[in-house]
């Protein structure tokens, strides 16, 4: 398996029999049942842990995955030597098995589990928009991570957990500069990693996206609201063109590219209508779509535009509707926990760690409170290991795994469809904020996080979905 992997040619082949329309089809068909055996309920092996509802699910997401790459080649909106990369990458980091990596196996054998998957980073808190209910609270300021600083961030987790995924966030993240560089600079410099980048869109020119595909190794997810009228009310008059005219750009280039929505009370049913799929996926040419339900953090923090509990079990049943009838590659943070057993932030095996442009460093985007600053480990001759170590986020490794991560058989106490410590079980989080003298990000997050009102809203938040979502769990996930 590993030599198959890790043999350049085997992703020659592949890539050669996936772009020719003789072959394409029965590469497919192939695939599609090497995917459905493995994810056999029945079969205990590295896909497969044998609940049936979540292989039903996997199944269902892998399939979306290949039919949207099958669309993507025949629509011509993907460059071959792009696609041979990014497969190559992907297939290197989630088929393989971590554990026969060295580094990985040093980490296991002195942690007992293995190292966090990918990194999360703001590196510049400056944004040349100004989106109203923006969670970072961006703004056109100069607070930003030292380039060099970025750079010994990644390389050291690269050798110290061997991540395969950096993941930058913002600010905008195409509108930083230190030290003469920028997110691509980091991005040439490591050829073999996987980068996101969530962008608002409007930086984009034939240069920018003609060093993006020369890259190879990254992948773009443009932020929208919805169609013309709903992006352009939270982020500006004219944004909604200037995002198209950077996906044709992209998709001109052959370089993959996404979306990234904010779901929100009063958006949440536009989002998934045939209209708004049709665009973005059949004429756009994305290639996935990242939904984040919105959370009350950051500028005009509000539970008023936060989806209700009813909502948010509405969008799961429609998520899963569309990604099983249309094949379309769609990701829904939160109710997508039972993908990936649980909570992935604080670290967690599989999951990340998330640094902001301070440098602070916090178990989650949407968990804003700093256990602890890169600077300062830097300063004092110690690592990321050092912080991956700190009590507060070991407390929240260990209740991922007294939830379920981790265990074959599932139970009612860990409800993945409620993962989050910090949205889901606030009460929780908080206790854990308390014992460990935890502060909030900043100061525009403190005045938000330590109102007793803020605390009641989530809590009653938490109850409402518990009694919606618990018997879903049970009947669906559980056969009770």
């Amino acid at each position: 398996m590993k030599n198959i992997i890790d043999n350049d040619l085997t992703y020659k082949l592949l890539n050669r029999l996936m772009f020719n329309s003789l072959t394409r089809k029965y590469l497919i068909r192939y695939i599609k049942k090497v995917v459905s055996s493995n994810l056999d309920p029945g079969k205990q092996n590295i896909f497969s842990k044998g609940n049936p509802r979540i292989q039903h699910e996997k199944k269902m997401m892998a399939f979306s995955i290949i039919q949207s790459l099958e669309r993507s080649i025949e629509k011509k909106i993907l460059n071959p030597n792009i696609a041979q990369e990014v497969l190559k990458l992907w297939a290197k980091s989630l088929i393989r098995p971590r554990q026969e990596n060295k580094v990985v196996n040093r980490f296991y054998q002195k942690n007992g589990c293995r190292p966090p998957w990918f990194l999360v980073i703001s590196p510049g808190h400056f944004c040349n928009l100004k989106c109203r209910d923006c969670y970072a609270n961006s703004a056109p300021d100069t607070r930003k991570l030292h380039w060099h600083i970025m750079d010994m961030l990644i390389d050291e987790a690269r050798k110290l957990w061997d991540i395969k995924l950096v993941v930058f966030s913002g600010g905008e993240p195409f509108a930083y500069h230190s030290e003469g560089r920028g997110i691509l600079d980091i991005i040439e410099k490591n050829p073999d990693c996987l980068f996101l980048a969530f962008t608002n869109g409007t930086l984009f020119d034939r240069k920018l996206v003609s060093r993006i595909a020369e890259c190879k190794n990254i992948t773009t997810a443009f932020s929208v609201e919805g169609m013309r009228i709903a992006t352009d009310k939270r982020r500006g008059n004219g944004i909604f063109d200037k995002v198209l005219k950077s996906m044709s750009l992209m998709k001109e280039a052959g370089a993959p590219f996404g979306i990234s929505a904010t779901v929100n009370r009063y958006n949440h049913n536009d989002l998934l209508t045939d209209e708004f799929l049709d665009f973005f996926f059949n004429e756009q040419g994305s290639f996935y779509g990242f939904y984040f339900q919105y959370l009350p953090i950051g500028r005009n923090a509000s539970f008023d535009l936060m989806p209700t509990p009813s909502q948010r079990v509405d969008f799961w049943k429609k998520i899963w509707h569309i990604i099983e009838s249309r094949k379309l590659f769609l990701i829904d943070f939160w109710n997508h926990g039972p993908l990936v057993e649980g909570c992935v932030s604080a670290g967690r095996d599989g999951g990340y760690l998330y640094f902001d442009w301070d440098g602070k460093v916090m178990p989650c985007v949407f968990a804003p409170y700093s256990v602890g600053n890169i600077y300062d480990i830097y300063k004092n001759g110690k690592t990321i290991n050092d912080i991956w170590h700190s009590p507060f986020l070991e407390s929240i490794r260990k209740w991922q795994r007294d939830y379920g991560y981790g265990n074959i058989k599932l139970t009612e106490k860990g409800n993945w469809l409620k993962p989050c410590p910090y949205r889901d079980h606030h009460g929780q989080f908080q206790e854990w904020v308390k014992k460990y003298g935890i502060e909030p990000e900043d100061e525009s997050s403190g005045e938000i996080l330590c109102g007793i009102k803020y605390h009641k809203e989530l809590a009653a938040y938490d109850e409402e979905l518990a009694r919606l979502f618990d018997p879903i769990w049970k009947q669906k996930y559980l056969g009770s």
